[in-house]
């Protein structure tokens, strides 16, 4: 079956951070010594761009973008007139849509009071705060560089100056956590009245400190009694459940990852970034890793160098790995767009499917493919059924 271009997003990964985090396995690096090169490496942003756009030829030149999530690290430790520069760079070589969500991640310990009017001047409408609790002993636990009365004066201070869509990080099930102590997060995080609540469980992943010294982490009954509980309280809010670990208030679902989740595309650019594009004129799904280490990425600039993996996703693996973002949404996605962004006909999953509605995972009768709450609670199970 022909594969049909789904919209196209840009991901900007920002490598620094001022710390990291135990429990942090994304590819971020501490600030030691000398301050990172930060224009430096606003450049060799845009030169990557200019390679994958002559690369990638009419997959990606001319396609109009949705939206741009700037991810780290910590971006926010990168001035607002470097974000404007790369921004404006973006705008010469790619259309952007009206109103493009571009997001841009900050820790509340990392930005200085005042700096949100440049980054709102510089074209961000969206921020994203990692503030994963309001608990200073658990910020403390989880090695956060900020307390809980400064988040709360970050989120102010940006709503101040003039931002109206904001995201808060929050964690649960973490070291020696009570529900009590995860509802009373929520409730501090809805009374700063952001548009979204990002709330995920706190998970050991390999090759991080935790993992290699495990803190006292409630059982799997507790943690499930957590999210039932701040899932009710976050509904109660208003803010609607959209997938597994993201709430939003009416109209203010986070454009970027939505198409993440639905299988779109994307082009990453910086250190460890990941892209995903579909290439028409050859009917592939193709994927592109940047190498990881800071150093070695700003030593290639721009060139061959800075590429850490490239190819077409096998066939046999595109179910799999559309499931894998698609079942995340609460209400699902057509099931047609499985056949129009895999190239993957139906008949290809149809003894999955089968399987996963005899198991009550997925919902019968619909031209939908959507989990149900069982689906839900067992969504790693639902997703290896995909596994060819």
């Amino acid at each position: 079956m022909p594969l049909i271009a789904p919209p196209l997003s840009l991901y900007v990964h920002m490598p620094w951070c001022v710390k990291k985090c135990p429990y942090c396995d994304f590819n971020s690096h501490g600030v030691k010594g000398e301050p990172p090169p930060y224009a430096e490496y606003v450049d060799v942003l845009l030169a990557d761009l200019d390679a994958d756009l002559r690369d990638f030829g009419s997959a990606a030149l001319g396609r109009p973008v949705h939206s741009i999530f700037f991810g780290g690290g910590t971006p926010s430790l990168f001035a607002p007139e470097l974000i404007d520069r790369f921004l404006d760079g973006v705008r010469e070589r790619l259309p952007l849509v009206d109103a493009a969500e571009i997001t841009l991640e900050t820790n509340p310990g990392t930005v200085e009071h005042g700096r949100f009017d440049g980054y709102l001047a510089a074209g961000v409408n969206r921020l994203s705060f990692g503030i994963q609790s309001f608990d200073d002993d658990k910020l403390r636990r989880l090695g956060r560089i900020h307390s809980a009365s400064e988040a709360e004066a970050a989120v102010k201070s940006a709503q101040d100056a003039g931002y109206a869509n904001i995201n808060l990080d929050l964690m649960y099930a973490l070291p020696q956590q009570t529900l009590d102590g995860a509802q009373a997060d929520v409730t501090r995080a809805i009374a700063l009245q952001p548009t979204h609540v990002s709330h995920y469980q706190l998970t050991l992943e390999p090759n991080t400190a935790f993992a290699a010294n495990p803190p006292p982490l409630p059982d799997d009954d507790h943690s499930w009694a957590m999210q039932e509980a701040c899932e009710a309280q976050l509904a109660a809010a208003g803010y609607g459940q959209y997938e597994i670990s993201a709430y939003a208030q009416a109209d203010r679902r986070c454009v970027h990852n939505l198409n993440y989740w639905r299988f779109g595309d994307y082009l990453g650019i910086g250190a460890g970034a990941h892209g995903k594009l579909t290439r028409t004129e050859n009917g592939t799904v193709h994927r592109r890793w940047k190498t990881r280490h800071p150093k070695a990425y700003l030593a290639a600039g721009g060139h061959a160098g800075r590429i850490g993996g490239d190819g077409p996703v096998a066939v046999d693996e595109l179910p799999f790995e559309y499931m894998l973002n698609a079942l995340r949404l609460i209400d699902g996605v057509p099931l047609a767009d499985f056949a129009e962004r895999t190239g993957v006909p139906m008949e290809r999953i149809a003894p999955a499917l089968a399987s996963a509605r005899e198991r009550g995972w997925l919902v019968e009768g619909t031209a939908r493919l959507q989990t149900t709450a069982l689906g839900q609670r067992f969504l790693n199970d639902v997703i290896s059924t995909f596994l060819d």
